[in-house]
């Protein structure tokens, strides 16, 4: 793996949402682990780290139906699960990443244009911006409800780059899980990943650059430079 995915030719750095700057994980988690529950089955921490975390809603939801032979549509499923997180925010945002505020703001002092690409909804990343006093760092949002295919099919990062005028060669993207890196690289984007506990053991050979924090490689690629 290469030292550095940040280059003098990076101008722009587009950050995954859920496992890269939100604690969202155990949140989605525990929420799929009820959804199951009521249909009489249980959702392991196992099952959910190899099959389920960082990938949509919508995917998700099919994976649960086949893998518990529910008798379900994944649509019903995937509202299910779309009901839960929409109340869950009526109350409160994500809890942010360890020095994930800080990470946004050191690399705008720095001069980058930064993104937000995501899996997840428009909803969950306004939540961040607006509790965190995020928003004024934030050139734009791609969000799951934007683009037809999602992660790990490239058009998110495509739409991104569209929206802010850049190319391949000038963006970075910060990622923590397989199918987000994979959405990145199909975009041929440099993609760092910062593996959570729960992304910990996917296989992330195609990364440019792999760290154990955002500090870590916040020192090593942006303010080191």
């Amino acid at each position: 793996m290469a030292s550095s995915s940040v280059s003098n030719n990076t101008t722009t750095l587009l950050f995954d949402h859920d496992g890269t700057l939100i604690n969202s994980e155990r949140v989605h988690f525990t929420l799929w682990q009820e959804i199951v529950a009521s249909y009489g089955a249980e959702l392991t921490d196992e099952f959910y780290c190899k099959a389920m975390a960082g990938i949509p809603v919508k995917q998700n939801a099919k994976d649960v139906v086949e893998h518990f032979s529910l008798d379900e549509t994944p649509e019903r499923l995937a509202k299910k699960k779309h009901e839960k997180i929409e109340a869950y925010l009526s109350q409160q945002a994500f809890p942010l990443m360890p020095h994930a505020a800080e990470t946004i703001k050191a690399c705008a002092d720095k001069g980058y244009t930064i993104g937000i690409v995501t899996g997840g909804s428009t909803l969950s990343v306004e939540k961040t911006l607006a509790n965190y006093g995020l928003a004024q760092y934030i050139s734009c949002v791609v969000a799951v409800e934007d683009v037809t295919h999602s992660k790990p099919a490239p058009d998110c990062y495509q739409l991104a780059m569209e929206k802010l005028g850049v190319s391949a060669a000038q963006c970075v993207a910060i990622e923590d899980t397989h199918t987000g890196m994979q959405s990145a690289v199909s975009a041929e984007i440099p993609c760092v990943v910062i593996p959570t506990t729960q992304s910990a053991t996917h296989d992330f050979s195609k990364a440019t650059s792999r760290y154990e924090s955002l500090p870590l490689w916040l020192e090593q690629e942006i303010t080191g430079r």
